[in-house]
């Protein structure tokens, strides 16, 4: 799926992720649940839950391209600061250059007491 990335100038240039993407009319939606890594540091369980989401979309037939909307949970923010290059490393590896809209919301706990993150994605097919 092509989207047409829309990134409004009153917004200011995004840096690693889009405002907004807009997907072609007759698409369908692939609702990824949210995934987890529990094992290793932030980085490798960030790695880990990217490409948990990408076996799922790659089971329905697409592509890391077709992602419109990634949704981060952390437990830990500082963390996730703190790895910047390297998250942006293991983006690249799985995403290439393919940014699409992102949220990162630090939360209390997630189901898992040994995640540190947790990914869930929107994709057009």
């Amino acid at each position: 799926m092509a989207f047409e990335i829309i990134n409004p100038e009153s917004l200011g240039r995004p840096s690693g992720w889009n405002h907004g993407m807009l997907a072609a009319a007759g698409g369908r939606l692939l609702f990824v649940a949210g995934q987890i890594s529990p094992i290793g540091d932030f980085v490798a369980q960030w790695d880990g839950a990217v490409g948990r989401v990408l076996a799922v979309v790659k089971a329905a037939g697409g592509r890391p391209e077709d992602i419109a909307m990634m949704r981060i949970y952390t437990t830990d923010r500082p963390g996730y600061l703190a790895n910047l290059t390297a998250l942006g490393e293991v983006h690249r590896k799985h995403m290439g250059r393919h940014y699409p809209a992102m949220v990162l919301v630090e939360v209390k706990s997630l189901v898992d007491s040994q995640a540190l993150v947790e990914i869930e994605a929107t994709a057009v097919l």
